[in-house]
């Protein structure tokens, strides 16, 4: 994955992947897991759930109902007389609010897990003795008193795994929770400060709007449970559509997509859909500005596009002159113009409509990003401006929280020409009646956080929506207006604003004082703020976005952190400082660091970690020090026993073989 998401920035159209951050924090929630349990216990609750398994498979056949698979883990494939007898069993088992799989071969499938009880091993078996009509159940305990576990030795594992000593240290809830609280500690997050990252509105996760995921009602279902048993998420399914339909102003939308790359990846595909089934199959062209987020050629190229990259002019609009050679050279294979709005330079492009209206000239269509709808939202709509089709991050202009990387949602709207080819789905009807195929698992994407979008949309309503849109502007042109002659604004519209984020130039000082980008937003970390984002989608600048959420006192602070920042960059050009040893090029200050016995640094400690009062009040102190940013983008650094250890691992395990 780390691999993957550099390879995107660095070779764009010839990457391989399009994979975000999405699901970042899910992949960290399942190894906390493995923390948690380690491998003895990993192995405890494979043993028990395949013991568990192993009394159902003896006691089934001596029911009449023999067992398909001779060889499994936890999942059983069990045949039934006939279908007669596999409705009775349905009917049975749903009047106790158990759900099994059903075949259409008369089978019947059965899963266990670790949440299984050997009284729910008996309830089954019970179950299954009532529909075969037979007076004899079958003792589950006695069975699993009686039951040796084995495998084929073939199947056995016989190397280690999970050796890492994090593995092997937190197995009491006491010692969990205290590592995960050290490592919470080591997140500067929105409960300490603004975290003003450009093209990722981190804005307020509202506690209203988080709680209802952690119901049962939300939390425990199947993706796969039957229709009927989710009538509550089917009406929360319907409004958010209904609602996301009538915010874009488009006319169908699909809550499928895991992320915003996915979005990317399933619109673009609904596109080819649309185009193959009008003969024009041959249209593979797809026209992305040099702006563009990394995904948008990855995503293209996924899709089976060709990328021809479009220039963008000095007010970071896209070069209409460009764009229509382009589309006017490509007219006959365009297939569409990927396209953000407002601009990945954080501009409202007036020619927006003017630009949408000469693709659909060259009969392509339109894909708009929707990273920036916070933008947008109650102001205008992607359907306003001409898109075809656009991707919504709901991870970001509606709430859901991914901060760390993920979970993240990526509902594709589109146009009424467009909607017979929404995804579908293999197990359950959706999508349209010419639909691709399906870009998740589930039918409709990580539906347990959708909760949360729905509650933020429900408890805005239209006026509110609106309001947090004109916030998020406004914020971004009040610190636009206070940091303008501190340092230079790279885009602004016509009118002299900016959209919901801007991008202030750092390339001078590297010139008049060895500052680099990376030397600030090191340095913001000891003022107790996060960096804004660094060099995208202009290297050597920042791009910085509060959102609607922080108030004008947060603003003023994280301006006075800039403005002192500055001086500190000014204290160099005038020669009051070194260029290579001064507080920036150290920055950050660990604790350790402040704390040392010796101090040899040509400024005061009082500098370094208090640099202005309000840190003094709820100092954040980073955890490490300076790292080289630019070693870790080019190389894969993990913090995993050296490869020497594994070597000498495998030597153990063949010498215990033999």
């Amino acid at each position: 994955m780390a691999l993957q998401t550099r390879e995107q920035h660095i070779r764009r159209e010839k990457a391989t992947s399009n994979i975000c951050t999405a699901q970042v924090l899910l992949a960290v929630m399942a190894s906390s897991y493995a923390v948690y349990h380690g491998p003895d216990g990993l192995r405890a609750i494979g043993e028990r759930t395949h013991g568990l398994t192993r009394v159902l498979a003896e006691g089934l056949p001596q029911l009449g109902f023999p067992v398909v698979n001779p060889h499994y883990f936890d999942t059983l494939r069990v045949v039934v007389r006939d279908e007669a007898q596999q409705i009775s069993l349905r009917q049975l088992t749903e009047s106790r609010a158990i759900n099994l799989r059903y075949f259409a071969d008369s089978h019947v499938g059965i899963s266990l897990d670790e949440t299984t009880s050997l009284a729910d091993v008996q309830t089954l078996l019970g179950l299954f003795a009532e529909v075969s009509g037979t007076k004899n159940s079958v003792d589950a305990k006695r069975l699993a008193e009686n039951l040796e576990l084995n495998w084929p030795e073939n199947l056995r594992r016989k190397s280690a795994y999970l050796q890492h000593p994090v593995f092997n240290s937190y197995h009491s809830e006491h010692e969990m929770l205290r590592y995960l609280k050290s490592l919470e500690s080591k997140d500067l997050s929105l409960v300490h400060s603004m975290i003003p990252l450009g093209s990722c509105t981190m804005k307020l996760n509202a506690t209203a709007e988080m709680v209802p995921v952690s119901w049962p009602e939300f939390a425990g279902l199947h993706p796969f449970a039957p229709v009927n048993q989710t009538e509550g998420y089917q009406q929360l399914f319907r409004d958010l559509n209904g609602w996301l339909c009538e915010i874009t102003g488009f006319d169908a939308m699909s809550l499928q997509p895991n992320s915003g790359a996915q979005g990317e990846y399933a619109g673009l595909m609904v596109i080819r859909a649309y185009h193959e089934s009008r003969g024009d199959a041959h249209r593979n062209v797809a026209l992305i500005p040099a702006s563009a987020h990394g995904t948008n050629p990855a995503s293209a190229v996924m899709a089976g596009m060709r990328v021809i990259v479009t220039k963008t002019d000095e007010r970071g609009n896209i070069d209409a002159a460009d764009l229509k050679a382009k589309a006017e050279q490509h007219s006959a294979n365009l297939s569409c113009l990927m396209v953000t709005y407002p601009s990945t330079h954080g501009v409202f492009e007036a020619t927006i409509q003017e630009i949408c209206a000469l693709i659909h000239q060259h009969g392509g269509q339109v894909y708009m990003d929707g990273a920036n709808m916070n933008a947008q939202v109650g102001l205008t709509s992607p359907a306003n401006i001409g898109a075809d089709v656009c991707h919504l991050n709901l991870h970001k202009t509606f709430c859901i929280p991914h901060g760390g990387g993920g979970p993240g949602m990526g509902p594709i709207g589109v146009r009424a020409h467009l909607s017979p080819f929404l995804p579908g789905h293999a197990v359950v009807e959706t999508g349209g009646q010419q639909a691709i195929h399906a870009v998740s698992a589930a039918p409709w994407g990580s539906a347990g956080i959708l909760p949360i979008s729905y509650a933020y949309i429900a408890l805005m309503g239209e006026q509110g929506l609106r309001r947090a849109t004109e916030m998020a502007i406004l914020n971004a042109n009040y610190i636009k207006a206070l940091l303008h002659d501190h340092y230079p604004v790279l885009y602004t519209g016509a009118n002299g604003r900016c959209a919901h984020e801007m991008i202030i130039d750092c390339r001078q000082f590297k010139a008049s004082a060895g500052i680099e980008v990376e030397d600030i937003a090191k340095r913001l970390m000891d003022y107790g703020f996060h960096a804004p984002t660094v060099s995208f989608p202009v290297a050597g600048t920042m791009m910085i976005e509060p959102t609607e959420s922080e108030s004008k006192e947060e603003l003023d602070r994280f301006c006075e952190a800039m403005i002192a920042i500055r001086n500190e960059i000014r204290e160099v050009e005038e020669g009051q400082a070194e260029r290579t040893d001064n507080v920036l090029k150290h920055a950050p200050h660990t604790a350790q660091v402040a704390l040392a016995d010796e101090w040899k640094r040509p400024y005061s400690r009082q500098k370094a970690v208090y640099p202005l009062p309000y840190v003094r009040a709820a100092k954040f102190w980073p955890s490490v020090s300076r790292v080289d940013s630019a070693y870790g983008d080019r190389n894969l650094v993990c913090s995993c026993p050296p490869l020497e250890e594994y070597a000498r691992q495998e030597v153990a395990q063949k010498a215990e073989v033999v």
